[in-house]
């Protein structure tokens, strides 16, 4: 038996446009999921969704029964993106997700917040320092494996919420250099926006044509895409309360009901892993999680 769990939506990584973002949304409050973070995460450049239009989104959301949380940049890089960090943490209207060092601090012993996954926490007692500025909620580092989860878990002093992606392309690195301009031969600064011509990223193969990474602007991800069903209790044993889902350009919404039907026993565990392999749109892996390199998928092992 699952013990109560809830999903969650992660913030979206690519540049959309407006119009599909708005439609992705209310789409997505058609779905059973529980929790939905918003906002720009990844460059501060991507501007085709404002402030209000976020906000709207989130508005939208959160009449329709979900939690709607605003999401900070990972990698702010200017005194412009402190400011508009520093606006959107000065609104009440909705909860943060602060993605690093510089949101922490505006938000500390402010209010309550979500740890997002880019900020550095891999032991009980940084945990423990976080919940004391006011984080209720831990979005794990993408690499952190099960056995070092349980070990927080019972390590730590505090309360809240452990949050873990259980699906999705993972980011793994934000660099000052934007990738996908590089790969156009254009300078960051004139980027020409190009990173909009991939709704799913940019792949980059080894030079013998396997798949490496995606390119997304400034962040890297797997190429492969994290995939957790049949992993679903040994992450509920381990302290996992939300299990994050991380937008692709398709059938995200089909992804959020296949994890709804797992969590209440209406798919076993390889059933809602193939399902979801069809859904998916690149080969999965699940090494992180069981402590392989996370580039594996661990065929074989036992859920748990």
């Amino acid at each position: 038996m699952i013990p109560a769990m809830k999903l969650s939506l992660g913030p979206i990584q690519y540049y959309w446009s407006r119009d599909d973002i708005m439609k992705f949304y209310d789409e997505v409050a058609r779905t059973r999921v529980d929790i939905v973070y918003l906002g720009e995460v990844v460059c501060s450049k991507r501007h085709r969704m404002r402030a209000a239009d976020w906000l709207d989104a989130a508005r939208m959301l959160r009449a329709r029964g979900k939690e709607a949380v605003l999401s900070t940049l990972a990698m702010p890089e200017t005194e412009a993106d402190l400011r508009r960090m520093r606006s959107l943490v000065e609104s009440d209207e909705f909860p943060i997700e602060a993605n690093d060092m510089s949101a922490l601090g505006l938000l500390a012993r402010r209010k309550p917040f979500v740890a997002g996954p880019h900020v550095n926490c891999y032991s009980a007692p940084t945990l423990d320092w976080l919940a004391g500025l006011g984080a209720r909620r831990w979005v794990a580092p993408i690499e952190c494996t099960r056995d070092t989860l349980d070990a927080i878990r019972r390590q730590r002093r505090s309360a809240g919420e452990i949050e873990c992606l259980a699906f999705g392309h993972a980011p793994l690195s934000f660099s000052a250099r934007c990738f996908t301009a590089r790969h156009h031969q254009l300078q960051k600064d004139q980027c020409e926006h190009r990173c909009a011509d991939y709704a799913s990223g940019l792949e980059a193969a080894t030079l013998d044509g396997r798949p490496f990474i995606r390119l997304n602007g400034v962040q890297t991800q797997t190429s492969q895409v994290v995939n957790l069903a049949r992993a679903v209790e040994g992450m509920a044993e381990a302290g996992v309360s939300v299990l994050r889902i991380s937008p692709q350009v398709e059938h995200t919404a089909a992804i959020i009901e296949t994890f709804a039907d797992r969590l209440q026993g209406a798919l076993a565990p390889d059933d809602a892993y193939r399902a979801l392999c069809g859904w998916q749109d690149a080969a999965p892996c699940d090494g992180f999680w069981f402590g392989q390199p996370g580039v594996a998928a661990a065929a074989g092992v036992e859920a748990r």
